[in-house]
């Protein structure tokens, strides 16, 4: 008995070390509300430079005018063409990318996420970013069809700006949502990756 007790020892304290040391990893993606306050504030200066000239102000106006057709849509009544622009705009404005968990195959936000929403609620409401408008992209690991993670990631990124609409109160038209499914994998060599699953919040009009 003791000469088994012996072998399970090491292995089982093996096993408590991976435990925790997991536990700690995942407490590590947790983004406090200055995190996602300090990358979504648009960079000082960035409105109000006198050096903007004229075809910037045009592509600033095109931006805005296009932001101003997506609010209040559903994502699921974006086209192609229009996720495509999002793409474009969004490479050059302030983000972040949020682990917020889901029950498995569901768009019921995990237990486990709320902290981390209530952070991005906080934020969004701070002094900071009040008035922005902001797109919030749901991402899909690359598990399943193309058809099946579009239409997940497209109702997980809808169930998140509900979520801060009917508990928060954040308003609906400083929110736009966007699904990407599995075509912008953030770790492509690792496609089932977990930091693949992921909401990405944009200050698309700062």
């Amino acid at each position: 008995m003791s000469g088994k007790l012996q072998w399970w020892l090491p292995a089982l304290a093996f096993v408590v070390v991976t435990l925790m040391l997991a536990d700690r990893a995942g407490a590590e993606e947790l983004r406090s509300t200055d995190d996602i306050v300090k990358a979504l504030r648009p960079a000082r200066g960035a409105t109000r430079s006198l050096s903007i000239s004229p075809a910037d102000r045009a592509k600033a106006a095109d931006e805005k005018q296009f932001v101003n057709t997506l609010r209040g849509r559903q994502t699921r009544s974006l086209t192609t063409d229009e996720r495509d622009k999002i793409t474009t705009i969004s490479k050059t404005k302030p983000s972040i990318d949020l682990e917020i968990n889901f029950d498995y195959n569901s768009t019921r936000i995990a237990s486990t996420a709320m902290p981390q929403v209530t952070a991005l609620a906080q934020a969004l409401s701070s002094p900071e970013l009040k008035g922005g408008t902001f797109i919030v992209a749901g991402h899909t690991d690359g598990k399943g069809t193309d058809t099946y993670n579009q239409s997940l990631s497209e109702r997980r990124a809808d169930a998140v700006k509900h979520y801060l609409m009917e508990k928060y109160r954040v308003d609906e038209n400083r929110l736009v949502t966007v699904g990407y499914g599995k075509s912008q994998l953030k770790d492509s060599s690792n496609p089932y990756a977990a930091e693949n699953r992921r909401v990405q919040v944009i200050n698309i009009a700062n």
